[in-house]
């Protein structure tokens, strides 16, 4: 394992465990999109089925079911314990329009056509435009708080370290899987515009929106 493969599992866990903890202490998902949530758990859950055929090693096995897990207990928070605070006029994004797509494409572009690896590719397609329903819901609501950006700061720098580690295992193991390659770019790409009003609005102190 190289060093950004490490910090990108680092900064995802960050993201995750910012956002779990955002919810829990001030006892609201208020301008969390439940959708986007909902999508990770799904990505979560069919990426990580060789956990029941597999072992590669101790760490890889907790960080999944460290995602799995953390994934299911936002949903819970947003859809069940604060399903009060949850703002879902707002989070509208119709998410049917991501899955379907990307659930036929799996079945059309893998890398081998069985059961395990269609779902895999299908939860990498779906890895990259789960975040559209959060960021719907920015641009629909104007603004987003500073905690929440935080949040989807450390997402997208995990997807970039990812990049990184692609690109490192290319040249250093001949390593190459264009199907993830590719889709880290389509997510990477998306996060582009936050990234900028990141640096140049919350690291300064004002609140983040984003063009409706």
């Amino acid at each position: 394992m190289n060093i950004f493969r490490l910090t990108g599992d680092l900064s995802h866990l960050a993201a995750i465990v910012i956002l779990l903890l955002k919810i829990w202490k001030t006892r609201s998902c208020a301008g969390i999109s439940g959708k986007s949530q909902l999508l990770f758990a799904l990505v979560f859950t069919t990426r990580y089925l060789d956990l029941f055929t597999s072992f590669i090693s101790f760490y890889n096995t907790s960080m999944k079911l460290i995602y799995i897990a953390c994934s299911y207990a936002t949903v819970y928070l947003i859809y069940m314990k604060f399903k009060a605070t949850y703002d879902g006029n707002h989070d509208t994004f119709r998410v049917e329009f991501l899955v379907v797509p990307v659930g036929g494409l799996s079945f059309l572009v893998n890398h081998e056509f069985s059961p395990l690896e269609i779902l895999w590719t299908f939860s990498i397609y779906l890895e990259s435009v789960a975040i559209l329903p959060q960021l719907f819901m920015i641009s629909k609501t104007g603004e987003a708080e500073t905690i929440t950006t935080h949040y989807l700061f450390f997402l997208g720098l995990y997807r970039a370290l990812y990049l990184v580690n692609w690109i490192w295992r290319f040249y250093f193991e001949g390593f190459f899987d264009l199907i993830a390659v590719v889709a880290g770019v389509v997510q990477t790409i998306l996060y582009c515009d936050f990234f900028y009003l990141y640096i140049t609005k919350v690291l300064k102190g004002k609140k983040l929106s984003l063009p409706a």
